[in-house]
């Protein structure tokens, strides 16, 4: 595929997510700020801190590697090791799930049952709801690596809202559900979404559109785990360059989840304290979350098709190697004006957002609750 096509469908693959990302992102913008007025913030804190956490650490321990070195290359392929190496994903989210979960269960800080209720279901169910993610692990690389534009949109989007949707109703009708309304949504926002990419190959392998684009995968029974005949189970490149990437993206996590971590592990926060920090910074987040993510995810992927990992400069194509630097120069500038306007009129207008998101909750500050 040419570098220009490759540049074109990820820039409309951008500017998709952020549109349909930001239409969906108001509804459940308005589902959360009705929710916030039924719930304390203990409840809140454990949710959005440290059970969101540990769903966030399994994904990432389990899967974060293996997304960055399949997704790297030319789709040209043998796609059945690059499947099989995927699926690896499972047991490993498996094993880290058990391991986190004894971890939050046994050695950390329980909350008080009377104030947040099933504590325990909650670890059991975010733990689950890592692994079943994890099954639609070898769809979304396939989608994101042969550039189907809005499948990954919509089904997060989908999930999102069916996700909010179902709090509100649970959260109105069995408040004394306690953790248990999350534990549920939080299931049904994987289910839905590994359903989206299942039901949509199960529509797209087989049909003339996959054959007329030269699809690498032919039947569904394909996506499964399979042996390859006189030859091994994984590309052992791949594999090497997962192992890679599984060392150095501790420091991005770190970076992304630090602040969980160390309300998390060293209780630097009550939970109530904690639930609301979690608003804020997801609040002061929504730019970072509308504009950049879609910006990062979609033009990995552009890199990543016009340069080939492991080769100098001089050895590439000067004309993919011009486009790409003009590429990252027009998007550094976009990421740098964009955080400028943020740190111009964010804080003036703070109180205002607080305000209209959570109530009097979060605006008038962490002393007695209102």
């Amino acid at each position: 595929m040419a570098a220009q096509e490759v540049l074109s469908q990820t820039t409309r693959l951008a500017s998709s997510s952020a549109a349909l990302q930001v239409l969906f992102r108001a509804v459940t913008f308005g589902l959360n700020a009705f929710t916030l007025r039924y719930l304390s913030r203990e409840l809140i804190g454990v949710v959005s801190v440290r059970l969101t956490l540990l769903y966030s650490t399994v994904v990432f321990l389990a899967r974060e590697a293996f997304r960055r070195a399949c997704l790297s290359g030319s789709t040209k392929r043998n796609w059945t090791k690059t499947i099989n190496l995927l699926w690896l994903t499972v047991p490993l989210g498996v094993f880290w799930s058990i391991f986190l979960g004894l971890v939050w269960l046994h050695l950390l800080e329980v909350p008080d049952p009377s104030v947040v209720p099933h504590y325990q279901a909650g670890v059991v169910a975010f733990g689950l709801s890592a692994i079943i993610e994890l099954l639609g692990e070898p769809f979304w690389v396939l989608a994101q690596a042969h550039l189907f534009v809005r499948l990954k949109v919509i089904a997060e989007s989908l999930s999102v809202v069916s996700k909010c949707i179902l709090t509100v109703i649970l959260v109105v009708l069995y408040p004394q559900w306690g953790l248990y309304i999350f534990s549920l949504a939080q299931l049904l926002y994987v289910s839905v979404l590994v359903m989206c990419y299942v039901i949509y190959f199960v529509m797209f392998v087989g049909s003339p559109e996959a054959t007329k684009k030269s699809f690498p995968v032919a039947r569904m029974k394909a996506l499964l785990p399979s042996l390859v005949e006189d030859e091994t189970f994984v590309n052992w490149k791949e594999a090497r360059l997962t192992w890679s990437f599984f060392k150095q993206s501790f420091l991005k996590q770190i970076l992304t989840e630090g602040e969980r971590y160390v309300m998390t592990f060293l209780n630097v926060l009550n939970f109530g304290d904690q639930g609301v920090y979690d608003i804020v910074n997801n609040l002061g987040s929504l730019v970072a979350r509308f504009i950049f993510l879609p910006i990062e995810e979609s033009f990995y992927v552009f890199f990543a098709k016009v340069l080939e990992r492991g080769k100098k400069v001089k050895d590439q194509k000067q004309d993919d190697v011009a486009m790409a630097a003009n590429v990252l120069e027009l998007l550094l500038k976009l990421v740098l004006l964009t955080g400028l306007t943020i740190t111009v009129f964010g804080y003036a207008y703070s109180q205002l957002a607080l305000d209209i998101y959570g109530g009097s909750m979060l605006s008038a500050g962490t002393g007695k609750d209102l």
